[in-house]
């Protein structure tokens, strides 16, 4: 017995060097706002110990979009598109909580609901009136949930890849499955090998440049900002939201364009067909050779189909001959 006990605690005793080894801490906030805060970036307090980091771009009294970044990714996502629309529209940019440089929730809330509310507090603090709302993946779900809660101020609703159509047996990335998995999830918070990263983003593009070394980098450090990964985890445990197409259906009159990815793996084409079915009045859009991030995958060709469509749904309406 005691030669059984000895070889357990030799092989927990490797087992915690292995892990000691492979750990992959935290990096200081403050060296990551060094590296990715930009010269446009704030950082605003939008409740009591609450601080988000934003930018905010373009011409004041222009038509104004708030665009919401998808699980795990950050502002840094819509770098193209603020490069190709700023000129004639004011872009305003977000890490929403547990993401980028904006760090955990101080009420650790994290469901689509509360993420909306977060836009809004945004919203608030801008003295922003009617906003075009949109977002890609996670964040076309938040920017659905917004528009449910807050349709006074919403002029139109862009949806790129969004999250929340029914998909049964749909496969997520490895990085997003090991999130769900008790006693792997945890370890994740200590463990998160760059490799992870790096696989999860390439099985969520067609569009290899889009998984580029340095954008892996990105996703890999700012999801090591403190607090970020515990907030992965407790948002993949909060309660589901599913949609109710009889709510949204109470959405028609609101300019929507649904903008997909064809070569999407993460949400087929069918859920934009879903949502083009409960949002009938909207537009969609599908590019090809496109996955889950056209705003990086095809900057150019999706900031195009935004620009139309705000053109022509956004345009003012006549004036009546007197």
């Amino acid at each position: 017995m005691r030669r059984v006990l000895g070889w357990l605690a030799l092989g927990l005793g490797a087992l915690a060097g292995l892990l000691v080894a492979a750990r992959t801490p935290d990096i200081p906030a403050e060296v990551l706002r060094a590296r990715y805060a930009g010269p446009t970036s704030r950082f605003v307090e939008v409740a009591p110990g609450f601080t988000v980091h934003l930018r905010d771009e373009g011409p004041r009294g222009a038509p104004t979009l708030v665009l919401l970044h998808g699980s795990n990714a950050s502002l840094h996502t819509w770098e193209p598109w603020v490069d190709a629309l700023r000129a004639d529209h004011r872009v305003v940019t977000l890490d929403l909580q547990g993401h980028g440089l904006t760090g955990p929730h101080p009420q650790r809330c994290y469901t689509g609901t509360c993420m909306a509310e977060t836009v809004e507090a945004v919203r608030r603090h801008l003295g922003l009136d009617r906003i075009v709302v949109g977002g890609n993946s996670m964040g076309g779900l938040v920017a659905l949930r917004y528009a449910l809660h807050h349709p006074q101020h919403v002029a139109a609703l862009i949806l790129i890849d969004a999250a929340g159509a029914p998909l049964p047996g749909r496969t997520r990335p490895l990085g997003f499955r090991i999130a769900t998995l008790p006693g792997l999830r945890n370890l994740a918070e200590w463990v998160t090998p760059r490799s992870l990263i790096a696989r999860s983003l390439e099985a969520s593009v067609a569009v290899k440049d889009a998984a580029s070394p340095d954008k892996v980098d990105r996703y890999w450090e700012l999801l090591r900002h403190p607090g970020n990964r515990r907030a992965t985890i407790e948002r993949f445990q909060s309660p589901r939201e599913p949609l109710d197409p009889a709510r949204l259906r109470a959405l028609a009159p609101v300019p929507t364009l649904i903008l997909w990815g064809q070569e999407d793996r993460l949400f087929p084409p069918a859920a934009a067909e879903w949502f083009r079915s409960v949002l009938p009045t909207a537009e969609l859009v599908v590019l090809n050779g496109v996955g889950h991030l056209p705003q990086e995958e095809a900057p150019a060709a999706s900031a195009a189909v935004v620009r139309a469509f705000l053109g022509r749904r956004l345009a003012p309406a006549p004036t009546p001959p007197t």
